[in-house]
């Protein structure tokens, strides 16, 4: 393949983030390259001389434009070609960068009318080991002491608990196990409390002492607690000499602990995902697809600057000027290519998934790629690649494109198919409505999804509920016995 297309191929598979990312690298290497920022001219009249329109600025109705050819035949055909094993180094799994747009705030010279708000003003939060080292030098004052939990604090796992055997950390510092298991004691009631305990049992109950409520009952079942993780109630009263209504009470109050306190701490803030295409219902009833224009990059091949520099330019520099000059116009033309292509697709996309955007995922249809590649006249690995890593804006939430694609279940007559996520999802809703007196066994839910039209087999439902994170029935049984 030639560079040129596999640049296009690689644009074709990021997301807009990382279009960006690529584009900024271009933008420093090629001179004869801008990227166009004018917030008070029309995205229109912005595009690069290749560009003919902007796709972010021309909505598109679902429906027509899957049946139109937005692709032209020399435009469509470098792509529309099977590169399924190619590797193509740099993209994404080879850790890639990902760039976003980052908003701040500013201020003039004469400090009038700033955008300064609180949250400027806010102090980043403290790491665990400061949060510790903090209360290691308010609780301890002999330097012995604090020596051995500066070491205990250093051996934290992200979790917070002690990744060393005390009678190690003892033996290496040269120092009585007992005073490292005093410092230790006290330093599990640091904020947060459950801290340096060696195991889950000691952690909650470190936690349940802070509050007094350590009594043997509790004791017991902390000392159980593979028994309460199989929701054995009946041995698990026996054990504890409490009944049903203590034992609830008991559970609640160990579901409320904290399993892992150090986990709040130093931990990577969730990224909020950043959609690649909008979409909303128009006034008429259809839906309308765009690409997410703060996140679409949109660049300018300067052609007067070339046309200044070229008549008293050195061979050499001639050359250079050229070759930046055809990178960049392959580039417009590769990012105008790829908007187009991923319209095109997605459009697609929610006119066969309709039904779920209106009524809800059990109306999600069976979809592969093969269906949209043929509907829109492309490859398979083309389809492949614009619906990977990218995100759409639905008024039902915000979706990977991959999740529109699932796989068929027959129906009972030969007939219809049914889509797997719509099974999973009405598996969850039979399940979720079961009295605790009729427990839904798999071969149960198997013959009301047979009632309902879906050929499954039972270890298909027992792998579908085991997906969802949903116990057997003898486990949902057990759980359900103990009174709420």
């Amino acid at each position: 393949m030639t560079p040129q297309l596999r640049q296009a191929i690689k644009l074709l598979q990021f997301s807009n983030l990382e279009v960006n990312a690529f584009v900024e690298e271009e933008l420093e290497r090629n001179p004869l390259l801008e990227r166009d920022e004018s917030p008070d001219v029309p995205l229109t009249e912005r595009a690069a001389p290749d560009q003919v329109t902007s796709a972010a600025a021309q909505p598109i109705d679902a429906a027509e434009a899957a049946r139109s050819d937005i692709l032209t035949s020399e435009m469509a055909a470098p792509l529309d070609a099977d590169h399924a094993e190619t590797y193509d180094p740099g993209g994404a799994s080879d850790g890639a960068p990902s760039a976003g747009r980052i908003d701040g705030a500013g201020g003039r010279h004469d400090f009038d009318g700033n955008d300064w708000t609180v949250d400027d003003f806010a102090s980043d939060e403290r790491s665990l080991r400061e949060h510790l080292g903090e209360q290691l030098r308010l609780t301890f004052a002999d330097p012995i002491d604090r020596m051995i939990g500066a070491h205990l604090i250093a051996l934290l796992c992200p979790a917070g608990r002690l990744t060393a055997d005390p009678v190690a950390i003892a033996a290496a510092m040269n120092l009585p196990l007992e005073r490292v298991e005093a410092v230790r004691t006290r330093m599990m009631r640091f904020e947060p409390v459950g801290l340096f305990a060696r195991d889950l049992k000691e952690c909650l109950a470190a936690q349940l002492a802070e509050k007094n409520r350590l009594d043997p009952a509790m004791q017991a079942l902390l000392d159980n607690l593979e028994l309460l993780a199989r929701r054995d109630s009946k041995r698990l009263m026996a054990l504890c000499g409490v009944d049903a209504e203590d034992l609830t009470e008991m559970m609640a109050e160990i579901r409320a602990l904290d399993p892992k306190p150090g986990a709040t701490y130093d931990s990577v803030p969730a990224q909020v995902v950043v959609p690649d295409l909008l979409m909303r219902q128009g006034n008429d009833g259809s839906w309308i697809i765009e690409l997410n224009p703060d996140t679409m990059p949109r660049v300018l091949v300067n052609e007067r600057f070339y046309a200044k520099i070229i008549p008293n330019a050195r061979k050499e520099d001639k050359v250079f000027l050229a070759e930046r000059l055809a990178n960049a116009n392959w580039l417009a033309r590769s990012l105008q290519q790829r908007a187009q292509t991923i319209l095109k697709v997605a459009a697609e996309i929610i006119r066969q998934q309709d039904g779920f955007l209106r009524m809800g995922v059990a109306y999600l249809r069976p979809l592969i790629l093969r269906d949209i590649a043929e509907a829109v006249e492309l490859h398979e690995s083309t389809v492949s690649r614009v619906t990977a890593n990218k995100y759409i804006a639905t008024p039902r939430g915000t979706f990977e494109l991959k999740y529109f694609f699932t796989t068929a279940i027959d129906g009972t007559d030969g007939g219809n198919t049914h889509s797997a996520e719509a099974v999973r999802h009405r598996i969850r809703i039979l399940i979720g409505a079961e009295p605790p007196s009729e427990i839904l066994s798999d071969d149960s839910i198997v013959a009301i999804l047979r009632r309902e039209g879906v050929d499954i087999a039972r270890r298909t439902v027992a792998k579908y509920r085991e997906a969802l994170r949903i116990p057997n029935s003898v486990q949902r049984r057990r759980e359900k016995a103990v009174p709420a």
